[in-house]
């Protein structure tokens, strides 16, 4: 910044004569053939011809961090979900299922398989994989048959599509330029690749170049959990970040036909379902232009000791297979409460029944006996029940459904916030490990909505 010229100029003599009382270190002189010096070198006869340039002190590292940072708490300004097309209702998927895998011989274990549907509390599910598919891709509908290399191709091209879906709701909602998303945080099951589905995405949405992407392959049910947090820790660390998070899962990876000595695999193809969620992540929201939804106040993970195997995935050329201990609702239910505890004592509650939730619907087992547990409310898991009733497990992509869910019934029916007139909530993601992510929730006022 140039404070004073020649002499002509009025304000310059005064311009480095203040310089000179203000602080003689801030400042730098050009002299006449544009040698550089502080204010302890010049000579005054130069002042004619001389420029003088303020040069700001340096700021300290403090300062720099301070400055990058935001104020306020990360914020939910936008969701946005969307499915495949294809829907399969839980009462006819036994017939279905071993039709299209040609196992209909097996007469007792498709009757055993009925029952997990039916006790399954699911109506539909969502899925991409359709009969034409199968009768074109028989070894994806086979036991064990060899089949990656299809079960990719089909995944790296419709995981990045599906999010699209979704990520354009969340857009519109939010009302905000696309060249406003600062980051993109990208989660999906399946379909590794390199460069991967976030710069798909960030191509198929036309993201600014300079979008700072993630991507989380492979983390399972917990997931939904794990890309609120990191994109709490991204919208509050970059001042003005906003943040799109999208959860895209497809189950092509992990179907196929059943076997009398994979039972718990039967379970997995009685529950997952395809479905993608997207967000927009910010702190500080314009309240002029953006509408808040829920506040992350606080984020973190945990994995319950000795448990690796309780739920498993093992990519092989198979695709993915899926193992479960039968023991892990006591395994949740027994170890969420201490979750809790670590989360809520600093805000001093302690009193479940006050919070709303928003529980991955791992099964209706894990429900209920987290449900007994804890001596919650019946109602209290309802948003949770009703998305596993609609849509079954879609995995990483479920807790933001229900997010989506909640707000939604809360303006229908009138409360008085965004988490069913209540102002703090809890969101809990379970899954491989066995991990546990918790995420503190604040409701939004809905007069401010």
């Amino acid at each position: 910044m140039v404070l004073g010229g020649y002499e002509s100029d009025p304000s310059y003599q005064h311009g480095v004569k203040k310089c000179e009382l203000l602080a003689s270190t801030c400042f730098t002189y050009f002299g006449p053939k544009g040698q550089a010096f502080n204010t302890m070198q010049v000579d005054e006869s130069w002042w004619d011809t001389a420029f003088v340039v303020i040069t700001p002190s340096m700021a300290s590292v403090d300062e720099i961090r301070n400055a990058q940072r935001a104020q306020g708490p990360a914020t939910v300004l936008a969701i946005g979900t969307a499915t495949p097309d294809n829907c399969l209702y839980q009462s006819d998927f036994a017939d279905y299922y071993f039709r299209v895998t040609k196992s209909e011989h097996m007469t007792e274990l498709k009757k055993k398989f009925n029952r997990i549907c039916d006790k399954s509390m699911i109506k539909k599910r969502y899925i991409h994989l359709t009969e034409e598919i199968l009768e074109e891709h028989p070894n994806i509908g086979a036991y064990m048959a060899p089949s990656l290399n299809i079960r990719q191709e089909i995944i790296t091209a419709e995981v990045p599509k599906l999010g699209k879906e979704a990520a354009l709701k969340a857009l519109k909602e939010w009302g905000q330029p696309k060249s406003k998303i600062t980051h993109l945080v990208f989660c999906t099951t399946s379909g590794v690749e390199m460069p991967g589905a976030d710069y798909k995405l960030a191509n198929l949405l036309g993201l600014e170049p300079s979008v700072r992407r993630v991507m989380l392959y492979h983390q399972g049910c917990y997931a939904g959990g794990t890309v609120l947090r990191t994109a709490k820790d991204l919208a509050e660390n970059n001042a003005e970040a906003r943040v799109l998070v999208v959860c895209s899962e497809i189950t092509v990876v992990t179907f196929r036909g059943p076997s009398e000595s994979a039972l718990d695999s039967l379970v997995g193809q009685a529950l997952f379902g395809d479905g993608s969620a997207a967000m927009i992540i910010g702190s500080d929201p314009d309240i002029s232009i953006e509408r808040p939804l829920f506040q992350l106040v606080s984020a973190t993970q945990t994995f319950i000791p000795n448990t690796q195997g309780a739920i498993a995935g093992n990519l092989r050329e198979v695709g993915l297979t899926f193992h479960l201990w039968p023991n892990v609702p006591t395994l949740i239910s027994e170890n969420i409460e201490k979750c809790l505890t670590q989360a809520f004592d600093p805000l001093g509650i302690s009193d479940w029944n006050s919070l709303f939730w928003i529980a991955h619907p791992g099964g209706p087992a894990i429900l209920d006996a987290v449900e007994a547990k804890l001596s919650l409310d019946k109602q209290k898991l309802n948003a949770t029940r009703h998305i596993l009733s609609e849509y079954g497990n879609m995995s990483s992509a479920c807790v933001l459904f229900i997010l989506d869910e909640m707000r939604k019934k809360s303006l229908k029916e009138g409360k008085t916030t965004t988490g069913e007139g209540l102002d703090w909530g809890v969101l809990f993601g379970f899954g491989p490990g066995l991990t546990i992510e918790t995420v503190v929730l604040h409701s939004i006022c809905m007069d401010s909505n």
